[in-house]
C-alpha cells in the first residue's frame, strides 16, 4: 500500500508597512512530528494562538515551539493537520503504561485514559473543543460509549470528550484539527 501523501501549504495572511493586506508566508508546515515512530501519526502543527482574542500582529511569525504539545496554549488556539496511518497490531496492543509514554511525547501525560477494558489503548481527553475536519479518507472515532466512522467531508464537534482515534482502512487518513482551550463546568466530572 502506497502511504506517500502529496504535501499542503500553509498560507500566512498579515499586513505591510502602509497597512495592506500581504502574503507573509506560503509554503509547507515546518515543525512535523512523527509520534511512536513508523506506523504512528503525523502531526504538521499549522498555527497557534497564545490567547483569545487572539492578538493579529501586522507582520506574524512562526510561534517559538520546538516541541509537540497535545493541546492549545492556556486561552489561545491551535490548527494542526495530522496523517494517521492504517492501524497496526503495535497500536492494539499498547498497554496503559506504554499508551501514557506517547502522550508524554505530546506534551500531555495526563490525557491519557487507558486503562483495563478501555474500548482502545489510546484513549485520552483533554480540556479543549475541538474541530476535526477529515479531509481525506476515513477513521473511527471511538468514544466510551460507542464509534462513528468518518469520511472525507465529515467535521467532528468534541467538547472535552474522552476518545481514541482508528484508522481501520488501508490508506492514510489525512485530518484538520483546531482546538481551542477550554474549561470543564462543574456538571462534567
Amino acid at each position: 500500500m502506497d502511504q506517500q501523501q502529496k504535501t499542503f501549504r500553509r498560507i500566512v495572511t498579515g499586513h505591510d508597512t502602509t497597512g495592506k493586506a500581504t502574503i507573509i508566508s506560503d509554503a509547507v508546515p515546518v515543525n512535523i512530528h512523527l509520534v511512536g515512530g513508523p506506523g504512528g501519526p503525523t502531526f504538521f502543527e499549522v498555527w497557534h494562538t497564545l490567547e483569545s482574542p487572539a492578538l493579529i500582529h501586522a507582520q506574524p511569525d512562526e510561534m517559538d515551539e520546538s516541541n509537540l504539545l497535545l493541546g492549545p496554549p492556556k486561552n489561545g488556539t491551535r490548527l494542526r493537520v495530522i496523517e494517521f496511518p492504517p492501524e497496526g497490531d503495535e497500536i492494539r496492543k499498547l498497554t496503559g503504561l506504554d499508551a501514557a509514554e506517547k502522550f508524554k511525547s505530546m506534551g500531555d501525560a495526563h490525557a491519557s485514559t487507558s486503562a483495563n477494558g478501555a474500548p482502545h489503548p489510546l484513549m485520552h481527553r483533554t480540556k479543549t473543543v475541538d474541530y476535526g475536519i477529515v479531509l481525506e479518507g476515513e477513521i473511527t472515532m471511538i468514544l466510551d460509549r460507542g464509534e462513528v466512522t468518518v469520511h472525507a467531508g465529515d467535521v467532528i464537534v468534541q467538547n472535552g470528550t474522552n476518545h481514541a482515534w482508528a484508522n481501520r482502512s488501508d490508506k492514510i487518513c489525512r485530518m484538520a484539527f483546531i482546538l481551542i482551550d477550554g474549561e470543564f463546568t462543574s456538571e462534567i466530572l
